[in-house]
């Protein structure tokens, strides 16, 4: 029998062997989903495994879960261990379609000393949607790491993970990719101009940062 989800199993492959060419993850690190139906507390998901190394991963390897995390359909292969991080951004932003959690070194880097990554430049806020928070540190795999990561996204695409990585989301899956691909670029200028000095990684005008946000916001009405 046809799988019904078969396109989006291609999909999500695709761009998860993606992430890992660019170097956003090691082979078993860091995980994406796709949300296949439904919002709020009902509905289905496309997750990637646990602990499978993504530069041979096959789409039917990849497993359909339900909003409680419960195995639908994948080959007897486990989700990933991050899934309750996905499903509490799927239970919160129904405008949300697909997430995507990175280990990206220059990311990595901003979230271990624990800085946010503020407004520098244009294309942060019109795609990000503003300064990009760093979460309170939580254990990997538990609901308060999905929590806390909530509570740094917000009403924005992407947040730092304290001493962990990056999550970033999308109305897609190719654009919740390239949103992960520019806070790596955003957290690679922040590291690189602080090396000029502790305040010389100035911040966009105060005019500049209020006219974004709100071509951002009107963006997604």
């Amino acid at each position: 029998m046809p799988d019904q989800w078969s396109e989006q199993r291609q999909q999500l492959t695709e761009a998860t062997r993606e992430m890992y060419r660019r170097g956003l993850v090691g082979a078993y690190s860091g995980n994406t989903s796709m949300r296949l139906s439904g919002t709020g507390e009902a509905g289905l998901l496309l997750v990637t495994p646990t602990h499978h190394p993504y530069y041979r991963l096959q789409p039917d390897e990849l497993v359909v879960v339900d909003l409680d995390g419960e195995p639908v359909a994948g080959g007897g292969m486990r989700p990933s261990s991050e899934t309750r991080l996905h499903l509490e951004i799927y239970r919160r932003r129904d405008d949300v379609q697909a997430v995507v959690h990175t280990h990206s070194v220059y990311a990595s880097v901003t979230s271990v000393v624990g800085r946010d990554i503020p407004a520098l430049i244009d294309e942060m806020l019109l795609t990000i949607g503003g300064p990009i928070k760093v979460s309170k540190y939580a254990f990997p795999g538990t609901q308060q790491l999905a929590e806390e990561a909530y509570a740094a996204l917000g009403d924005r695409n992407a947040a730092l993970l304290r001493n962990h990585g990056v999550v970033s989301v999308g109305p897609d899956i190719w654009e919740a990719l390239e949103v992960a691909d520019l806070v790596e670029r955003l957290a690679q200028i922040f590291v690189l101009a602080r090396n000029f000095g502790p305040r010389a990684a100035t911040t966009l005008p105060d005019d500049a940062i209020a006219t974004e946000l709100e071509m951002f916001r009107n963006s997604r009405s």
